[in-house]
């Protein structure tokens, strides 16, 4: 990974201007299956993303996103998921072009929170939005030592009741043995190897308590026997990997993922799940997809 020096900001018009484009932006799914129990996400308005830096393998200042292009993406993801039957909550965008990658705010376990730590100093700024939104929507906070690094849901996923936790570029390892005592329960720990696989939600989802898409690619061979100690794994192609197929949001039977994704497409469907995709191209310039715009609160 290679990181930089901030350049130009690129920024999208404010939330408020967004109706009409909402209103107005395609879902692009299969036939839905309404989820039966709500689910309950917060997300960031993209008023301010754009790629100003370099701290991943997939962003490059030289190429920057189309901020109209984006706002219509994430509209959309927003819409879809609303037509699942989640309730979408949304923080105050803030001047941090990654602050619309909600994922990475923290770990959410019942009514605890636990905020990210980050790595860079780029996304350090970005922590105490994420703190005080959860504190005044009445989370407990359980804060990590402040020299460990951690960077919440996009590392840390729940299957079930089982805590899957990724690290090796942004998450530390021992971070998850403070973790473990604040949520008392075993962490299954996956070490990562690719670096364009910096986030463990770019390669690994849950689709309920036994089973998870996955690309073998980005972990050690030592990590993928752990995971299927516990899981059905189904590997998607590197193709797909690519394109963050793994990067999805999962609402009941529901799978919402990266277009052009076909091969993972059949997959889901095969094993009983029904994919809608997306098209996140603008957020996958800066290394992120559907599931990295989220982060789920119940």
């Amino acid at each position: 990974m290679t990181r930089g020096n901030s350049r130009t900001s690129f920024s999208i018009p404010p939330v408020s201007d967004m109706t009409q484009t909402l209103a107005a932006s395609p879902v692009a799914s299969r036939q839905s299956q309404v989820a039966t129990t709500a689910a309950s996400i917060l997300m960031c308005p993209p008023d301010h993303f754009g790629i100003e830096y370099e701290i991943n393998a997939w962003m490059d200042v030289d190429n920057p996103c189309d901020t109209k292009k984006a706002r219509v993406q994430w509209a959309t993801l927003k819409q879809t998921l609303e037509k699942l039957g989640a309730r979408i909550e949304l923080i105050n965008p803030e001047r941090h072009p990654d602050l619309v990658f909600s994922a990475n705010a923290g770990l959410v376990k019942g009514r605890t929170f636990i905020p990210s730590r980050f790595l860079h100093p780029e996304r350090q700024g970005e922590e105490k939005y994420w703190q005080a939104w959860f504190a005044n929507a009445g989370f407990e906070i359980a804060e990590l030592p402040e020299e460990v690094f951690f960077e919440g849901a996009g590392d840390a996923l729940f299957a079930g009741e089982t805590l899957f936790g990724g690290y090796g570029f942004r998450t530390e390892r021992s971070a998850y043995d403070t973790i473990e005592k604040i949520i008392d329960s075993p962490i299954v720990r996956l070490e990562l190897r690719d670096e364009r696989f910096y986030h463990f939600d770019t390669c690994f989802c849950p689709l309920d308590e036994t089973q998870a898409i996955y690309f073998p690619g980005a972990f050690t061979d030592e990590s993928i026997a752990a995971l299927k100690k516990h899981l059905v794994c189904h590997a998607v192609p590197e193709e797909d990997a690519v394109k963050f197929a793994c990067n999805a949001v999962v609402i009941d039977r529901n799978v919402v993922l990266q277009s052009g994704c076909a091969a993972t497409e059949e997959m889901l469907a095969r094993i009983g799940f029904t994919p809608h995709t997306v098209d996140m191209s603008e957020f996958r310039k800066s290394g992120g997809s559907s599931k990295c715009l989220t982060i789920r609160l119940n």
